[in-house]
């Protein structure tokens, strides 16, 4: 029988059960308690809190995410500590009363369609055993088949209503386990693979008054934005208005163009969407430039709006100087990075925003 530990939060005073082995990020989701987290692989810093009482492994935690001065202070990864004694933690637990907390589960799926959207990206839709609860922007954990225990992280592109079969947009990474090893090489419809969620606190805020919102998306980063704006339009959960920019260096590295400028047409007065390409001409209907330099062609000032953005490190911290230089202020950026292995090198990340 496995040894059990018991982890105890401040400043709520939860107590939770941890299984030896299981990280406490991934113990306290799936108990309900809700912890700060965006990679779950120990690259963001986004879950770093201060050790109390007790001793933990630090796991694979990034030597720039988690330096080695925080380690001996007591501070920790939660998506990568593992309790080795029962432990006390302290953690800057702020959720919003108003955001629905969905507990992290397994679920098992299978491949209903795999499709080549856009140069290197392909839509991953896949049946789960049951339907899922999840606030639109939130990801999921996919293991890769064939494996010892290996997941990546992708972000659902289906509104919480389409809570049966959920959506992924992926990139191919050179050389990557999940992608290039697998979901681009053998991956089939009819697989069956096993999941894990929700996770992330990236989301469509619609408990706020409704202010204008611009996202801008880079890539694949579109993905959880999609969520978004599908849930904030279609599900009418949302009565004021977007600005969606979509960013690629090619018209050919865009997707569901024609799905945005539809939306457009039907919600004239609520959508607005503009695809980028930052190296190419632009053709009629595209704009040229990456998306924080298009936006800034649009906008003087953003005083009273609110900010998403989502694609690579490099990519969000360009868009929140952008946001910043339109007098856009970090209490009203939401952001996330998407962080693949090369990015563990790096520690990108910027504590001013959201995630």
């Amino acid at each position: 029988m496995s040894e059990t530990y018991t982890v105890t939060v401040e400043p709520l005073g939860r107590e939770v059960e941890v299984a030896e082995g299981q990280t406490i990020l991934e113990a306290c989701l799936r108990a309900g308690v809700w912890l700060p987290h965006s990679c779950t692989h120990g690259t963001c810093a986004t879950c770093k809190v201060e050790v109390l009482d007790g001793d933990v492994d630090h796991g694979e935690a990034s030597s720039f995410a988690l330096m080695d001065f925080e380690r001996e202070e007591g501070k920790t990864l939660t998506c990568c500590a593992r309790p080795q004694t029962d432990v006390t933690i302290e953690a800057d637990v702020d959720v919003d009363e108003e955001l629905e907390v969905f507990p992290v589960q397994d679920f098992t799926g299978t491949i209903v369609e795999l499709t080549d959207i856009a140069n290197d990206i392909k839509r991953l839709r896949i049946e789960l055993d049951r339907e899922i609860g999840f606030n639109a922007g939130q990801y999921m954990k996919v293991q890769v088949p064939g494996t010892d225990g290996i997941d990546r992280t992708w972000s659902m592109a289906n509104p919480p209503t389409e809570n049966r079969v959920v959506e992924f947009q992926v990139r191919n990474v050179p050389g990557g386990v999940a992608t290039d090893g697998w979901l681009f090489k053998d991956a089939a419809v009819g697989d069956s693979l096993q999941l894990s969620g929700p996770y992330g606190r990236f989301v469509l805020r619609t408990w706020e008054e409704e202010r204008p919102i611009i996202m801008l998306g880079g890539g694949t980063g579109l993905a959880p934005l999609a969520s978004m704006v599908k849930h904030a339009l279609i599900n009418e959960e949302y009565d004021g208005h977007i600005t969606l920019y979509a960013g690629g260096r090619t018209k050919n590295d865009l997707y569901d163009v024609d799905f945005f400028r539809q939306l457009e047409q039907e919600y004239p007065d609520q959508f607005a969407f503009h695809p980028c390409v930052s190296a190419e001409e632009p053709e009629e209907g595209y704009r040229g430039g990456y998306v924080s330099t298009v936006m800034e062609q649009d906008f003087d000032k953003l005083t009273g709006y609110q900010g998403y953005m989502c694609g690579s490190p490099a990519m969000v911290e360009g868009c929140l100087k952008s946001f910043m230089s339109r007098r856009l202020f970090p209490r009203d950026i939401f952001g996330e990075d998407f962080f693949n292995e090369g990015d563990k090198q790096n520690g990108l990340s910027s504590p001013l925003i959201k995630r």
